[in-house]
């Protein structure tokens, strides 16, 4: 007895290492043989629990992931078998058992075809990238439920509906063709995006590093689809912004703005990385928003501080990739930081039908008002931002300058 606790606990541990690590892989396989993504989930979980008894008494397998993909597979027959008069089920069933040993033959890595299936233009993009992290990174409700400030069974029947609607709409398993990769890919990319701002912005109150799953996601498609501009924009951009997150918080744990970051803080190795991504993806001359949001990280970094002008120019051109209004505020804040603040408070003030409740929107109009001699209308729209503040350190931040109001003056009209 006293030796079967101790092997019990090595197993569990076993198991939790195999799955964390691959369980993207195996699921991404089964559900391209079963076209079924819950049942694919439920099959792998059945063998899961199969393997804490199985490897417990016979010892863990050679290969603890062919061991789990192939006692899944048997699983879903199982289910199938018993449910095969359902017409949709009876088709995988017919697939599974003709692919049952079959290995991925036209890609080396199937999570490619689970990331597009889970980022698929007709879902929602929080019901993408709740999806995405739950399948393709292994992460639980509940982290995914924090991360978005949800509560857990409200991320569950989002993830739940998600599947539900991938099933009930034939959404297929593949990698999409030539001709339709570049608007799909932009799907893909787009929801990496927002798992990578929705952790940058929220620290380390993450239980999950999302920061470091959206580096892993970016780095997993550029390896199974090399020499994409775009993708290598995307992770250019990645890592030229994450380089910063040591230097975003000052001691007293309010935001920092670029002009007042510890630069010897920043991580040389990310942005040596970065910047060699992003010139990689410029010399194949195909230009699209991800390589421009990347150079806009890349010029925030400039020696002597940003180069505002640089990034007004920038955002211009990614207006015409992405001509939205959250793109028109980050303009306005260049434009008012490369020395023009009174166009740039125009331009916000232009969005106010659009961006009235989006706190950045009132942050940024809170300290063009301040910088153009409008005291207080600038308190106002800071009590605003305030409110609608994602964290504590943006709180702290906001604060300091409400308080420094009467020295208008010193405000900087844009934060970072």
């Amino acid at each position: 007895m006293t030796q079967a606790v101790p092997k019990a606990i090595a197993v569990a541990k076993l198991l939790d290492s195999t799955l964390r690590s691959d369980r993207g892989r195996l699921l991404a396989i089964l559900a391209a043989n079963l076209r079924d993504l819950s049942l694919a989930e439920d099959a792998l979980q059945e063998a899961a629990v199969s393997a804490l008894s199985h490897w417990g008494r016979a010892g863990v397998p050679a290969s603890p992931q062919g061991w789990l993909l192939t006692v899944a597979r048997r699983k879903a027959l199982d289910r199938l078998r018993g449910a095969r008069r359902d017409a949709r089920k009876a088709e995988a069933l017919a697939q599974l058992i003709v692919r049952e040993e079959a290995e991925p033959d036209d890609i080396p890595d199937e999570r490619l075809r689970l990331i597009f299936v889970c980022c698929h233009p007709a879902l929602e993009p929080k019901s993408r990238v709740a999806l995405t992290l739950r399948t393709v990174c292994g992460l639980t409700t509940p982290e995914i439920a924090r991360a978005f400030l949800d509560q857990e069974p409200t991320m569950g029947q989002r993830i739940s509906r998600a599947k539900a609607k991938i099933a009930g709409a034939g959404i297929s398993f593949f990698v999409p063709t030539a001709e339709h990769w570049p608007a799909r890919l932009d799907a893909v990319l787009t929801t990496i995006y927002l798992i990578f701002t929705t952790g940058y912005l929220a620290g380390t109150e993450c239980a999950r590093d999302l920061c470091l799953e959206a580096e892993y996601l970016t780095r997993m498609i550029d390896r199974l689809r090399p020499e994409d501009p775009e993708i290598e924009g995307a992770l250019a951009m990645i890592l030229l912004t994450a380089a910063r997150r040591a230097a975003r918080i000052g001691i007293d744990g309010a935001s920092l703005p670029l002009s007042e970051q510890d630069r010897n803080l920043w991580d040389q190795a990310q942005i040596a990385e970065g910047r060699a991504l992003l010139a990689r993806a410029i010399a194949r001359r195909s230009p699209g928003p991800f390589q421009i949001k990347a150079a806009i990280a890349d010029c925030r970094l400039a020696e002597g501080g940003p180069d505002w002008p640089q990034i007004a120019a920038l955002y211009a051109a990614l207006f015409r990739f992405e001509p939205t209004s959250v793109v028109s505020l980050n303009a306005a804040v260049a434009v008012a930081e490369a020395g023009d603040p009174a166009r740039g408070l125009e331009i916000v003030e232009g969005l106010s039908d659009q961006l009235a409740d989006y706190q950045p929107w009132c942050a940024a109009r809170a300290s063009l008002l301040a910088a153009t001699g409008k005291p207080v209308e600038a308190a106002k729209a800071y009590g605003r931002a305030i409110e609608l503040a994602p964290g504590p350190a943006e709180v702290l931040f906001l604060e300091k300058r409400l308080a420094a109001l009467p020295l208008t003056g010193s405000a900087s009209p844009g934060r970072e």
